[in-house]
């Protein structure tokens, strides 16, 4: 009697064990499919486009110019995120979408600045540091690692929230979606079109105005650097080898929009190791003229 009184007690504490994981796995479930179905809302409601979104930070020595109101341009391209923020000062000078030991790893890849001018309400200009940042999600904390100066790593927490459709401004000039060549209409020919880079560290320049040639609504320009260090280009995930063997780096590259600031990596064997460098090239579709 004894014993069935103790084996029907184990029973009862097993068959309680189990409702209680199963509840526990229950609200895990519930908590999970819950989250997927906010991103995915979040994902089908923000539509390919330029917004402006608040960016938020843990600390008081990294965060928007005050001239900003706190807020970035965020770009969203293929489902993909992107912020630009404009910086207090110049004094960080590279960030990472990570934390400060990766940043620190063989082949990590640094997010480079450019140069913004901003402008305070009192009317005073001033030249700060930007960067563009992805962005894994909305609404939630990622890691961002920090290098300043003095060549130390930091990590901070940062967010981004509340992203809404960007007026035509100043705020959102060089973000906007751009010009396909079929949409502006340019015909088939050999052509020549102003390009500005930005990037790196400043030194850099190609030269302007570059080659261009369109074929079947398609551009093709041709990117001539200042220097011979160049041997390869990324664009668009494309790797495009160096033409020539002489020289100046030259590629040819295709252009998919207009009066917007395309995204291109350019490897320098210069450095003690080979390194890819992220720029941006903008071509200026009412500097596009027939070639003589």
């Amino acid at each position: 009697m004894k014993r069935k009184t103790v084996i029907a007690l184990c029973m009862l504490s097993i068959a309680a064990a189990m409702g209680s994981y199963s509840s526990v796995m229950a609200e895990e479930k519930t908590s999970a499919e819950a989250a997927a179905e906010s991103k995915e809302a979040i994902e089908n409601e923000l539509k390919d486009g330029i917004y402006t979104a608040d960016f938020d930070t843990d600390s008081n020595m990294f965060h928007v110019n005050e001239a900003k109101d706190g807020k970035g341009i965020l770009t969203v391209k293929d489902g993909e995120m992107t912020i630009h923020v404009s910086l207090v000062s110049k004094s960080i000078v590279n960030l990472f979408a990570g934390t400060a030991e990766d940043a620190q790893k063989e082949g990590a890849e640094l997010l480079q600045p450019t140069t913004d001018e901003v402008t305070y309400s009192d009317g005073y200009k001033e030249e700060v540091y930007g960067f563009d940042i992805p962005v894994p999600a909305l609404d939630q904390e990622f890691d961002v690692a920090l290098l300043g100066k003095k060549g130390k790593w930091y990590d901070h927490k940062v967010s981004v929230s509340d992203p809404q459709p960007a007026e035509n401004s100043e705020e959102t000039e060089g973000f906007a979606e751009g010009k396909t060549p079929e949409e502006l209409k340019f015909e088939d020919g050999d052509y020549t079109v102003e390009v500005a880079l930005e990037g790196g560290s400043g030194k850099a320049s190609v030269e302007s105005p570059a080659e261009m040639k369109i074929s079947d609504g398609k551009a093709v320009a041709v990117i001539t650097w200042s220097s011979p260090n160049y041997d390869y280009m990324i664009v668009d995930g494309e790797k495009y080898e160096m033409m020539n063997t002489e020289g100046n780096s030259v590629f040819e590259i295709p252009v998919e929009a207009f009066d917007t600031a395309l995204e291109v990596k350019a490897d320098t064997v210069a450095m003690s190791e080979p390194h890819e460098i992220d720029y941006t090239l903008q071509f200026d579709s009412e500097s596009v003229k027939k070639a003589e």
